[in-house]
């Protein structure tokens, strides 16, 4: 580390401590040659691995495109903001635990709606029929059958228990 007042090459750290709240080391510095003290703070870099789209194409990972994608179907659901960050977290750190440098859209969008499937129904179906790409009721009724063996397949029908 370069002395911000001299310019030499050579510090010493002489206290380390954790900041804000452990996501930073604070480091207590000095210079070697003029003795002047400076404090630096160390902050981890996290690499996501890029997004390898259903074209191929690749794409940076990006929070915010994250976020949104789970806010969406989440609209008028009794799911606070709060929550939704935290599982934008819990997805990206399944995600760093592939170890992987890429990981496709595919696993992506599945791992979101396993996510969403623990949290809740109707914004799963949501998230499943546009990342399903149902093309007709048929599809949608599938996926309801294989979602929610709790729901009643007269109930899909129409029918009435009376």
């Amino acid at each position: 580390m370069h002395c911000p007042f001299c310019a030499a090459i050579d510090t010493k750290v002489i206290d380390s401590r954790l900041a804000a709240e452990g996501s930073q080391v604070r480091r207590r510095r000095q210079c070697t040659e003029c003795g002047e003290r400076f404090t630096t703070f160390e902050v981890m870099e996290v690499v996501m691995p890029r997004i390898i789209k259903n074209n191929g194409l690749r794409e940076p990972y990006d929070y915010n495109k994250l976020r949104r994608s789970m806010a969406l179907p989440l609209q008028k659901r009794p799911v606070s903001i709060d929550e939704i960050d935290t599982i934008v977290h819990r997805i990206e750190q399944r995600l760093r635990q592939t170890g992987e440098r890429e990981v496709s859209s595919k696993v992506l969008g599945e791992i979101v709606m396993a996510e969403l499937k623990e949290i809740d129904d109707v914004a799963y179906v949501r998230f499943a029929s546009v990342y399903r790409d149902f093309q007709d009721i048929e599809a949608f009724k599938a996926e309801l059958e294989n979602f929610a063996p709790k729901v009643c397949h007269d109930d899909l029908q129409g029918k009435n228990h009376d």
